[in-house]
C-alpha cells in the first residue's frame, strides 16, 4: 500500500525527503529507492497515523514486528538507520520536537561476522588467475580478469566502485587508486605490489586490445563496453564457486584485522561512513589482542612445570 494524503501528508514528506537525499546528500537512485521502500513499509505499519506522529514506542514496535515476521537483523538494522536519517531531517527542519529513534538499540548485526575466504582460498584463486595471465598465449581478457581479482582483494572494493573506476583514477607509481564510494564520496586506497603489477600488465597489453572506442572506464568488455556489476560477480564465481565480490571485500578486511590492523584503518580502507559498520570485525581484533597478550605479558600464561 502506498502513501497518500489521507495519511497525514506522508506523500509530500516522502517526496521532499527523497529530493533532499538526491540533491543534498548526493545519494544514487538505487539508494534512494531503498530508502523509499523502507519508509513506505514503516508508514504502512503506522497507518492511519502520519510519519510525523512516530514515537519511540512505535519505532520499537516496528522493529519487533519485523523480528516476528522473520526479517534478518541486518535488514532490520538498515531500516532503523533509514528511520534515524529521516527523523533527524525532520528534527533539523523543526517539523518534530523529539527524535523517536534516539536511544534505540540497533539490531546486533555487528555480532554476525560476514563470511570470508581463508587466505589459502584467496591465494589459490589469484594463483590460478596469474597462471592464465602469464601463459604464452594469454590474451587481453586473462590480463583483465587477473587485474580485477587482484584489485578486489587488495583494495577491498565494492563491485560498484570497481566498475566505476576510470583509468585516470590509478596512480600506480605511488601504489594507490582514487575510489568513489557511496554518495560519490572519494577516498584513496593503497595497492600492494601484486595488484600494481597486474594492473600495469593489463594497461600495457590488455586494455588497448579491448578499447575499440574511446572510454574512460578502466575495465572493459570484449566489445569495449564498461563491465557491469553482474559480469564481475560472474567472473568471481567462475574463479571459485565459494567466492563472491562481497566475500573478497570481507576477506580483505578480515585478513588485515587478523594481522593486527586497527578498526579505524579498516574503516578508512573500506569506505565505511560509520565505525559501527566496521565493528563487525571487533571480535577478530580482540582475538589478536589476546594472542599478543598471551605471547608477551609475563603473567598471561602459566610457565610450564610450575605448580
Amino acid at each position: 500500500m502506498g502513501l497518500d494524503s489521507s495519511a497525514g501528508g506522508n506523500s509530500d514528506l516522502l517526496r521532499e525527503y527523497l529530493a533532499y537525499l538526491r540533491v543534498e546528500k548526493g545519494l544514487r537512485p538505487l539508494s534512494c529507492e531503498a530508502y523509499e521502500r523502507d519508509l513506505l513499509q514503516f508508514a504502512e505499519y503506522l497507518e492511519p497515523a502520519s510519519l510525523l506522529d512516530g514515537t519511540q514506542a512505535l519505532v520499537s514496535g516496528f522493529l519487533e514486528h519485523l523480528k516476528r515476521h522473520g526479517v534478518e537483523s541486518r535488514s532490520a538494522a538498515r531500516k532503523l538507520s533509514c528511520l534515524r536519517g529521516f527523523y533527524k531531517w525532520l528534527l533539523l527542519d523543526k517539523r518534530i520536537r523529539r527524535d523517536p529513534t534516539l536511544n534505540l538499540e540497533s539490531p546486533a548485526t555487528w555480532k554476525v561476522l560476514p563470511k570470508s575466504l581463508a587466505v589459502s582460498e584467496v591465494g589459490g584463486m589469484l594463483e590460478r588467475a596469474g597462471l592464465a595471465a602469464d601463459h604464452l598465449q594469454a590474451d587481453a581478457v586473462a590480463l583483465r580478469d587477473r587485474a580485477i581479482l587482484e584489485l578486489l582483494y587488495a583494495a577491498g572494493l565494492r563491485v560498484s566502485e570497481l566498475t566505476g573506476l576510470n583509468a585516470a583514477d590509478l596512480s600506480l607509481e605511488a601504489g594507490r587508486a582514487l575510489v568513489r564510494g557511496k554518495g560519490d564520496k572519494e577516498r584513496i586506497v593503497p595497492l600492494g605490489e601484486p595488484a600494481v603489477a597486474a594492473l600495469q600488465q593489463y594497461l600495457q597489453h590488455g586494455r588497448p586490445a579491448l578499447a575499440r572506442k574511446a572510454s574512460s572506464r578502466l575495465f572493459l568488455s570484449m566489445r569495449g563496453q564498461p563491465l557491469s556489476r553482474g559480469w564481475v560477480w560472474h567472473l568471481v564465481k567462475q574463479s571459485d564457486h565459494n567466492a563472491s565480490p562481497h566475500k573478497l571485500r570481507h576477506s580483505c578486511a578480515t585478513h588485515m584485522v587478523e594481522r593486527g590492523a586497527d578498526l579505524r584503518t579498516v574503516q578508512t580502507l573500506l569506505g565505511h561512513a560509520d565505525i559501527a559498520t566496521t565493528q563487525v570485525y571487533t571480535h577478530l581484533a580482540l582475538g589478536r589482542l589476546k594472542a599478543v597478550h598471551r605471547e608477551h605479558h609475563p603473567r598471561a600464561k602459566r610457565v610450564i612445570g610450575s605448580p
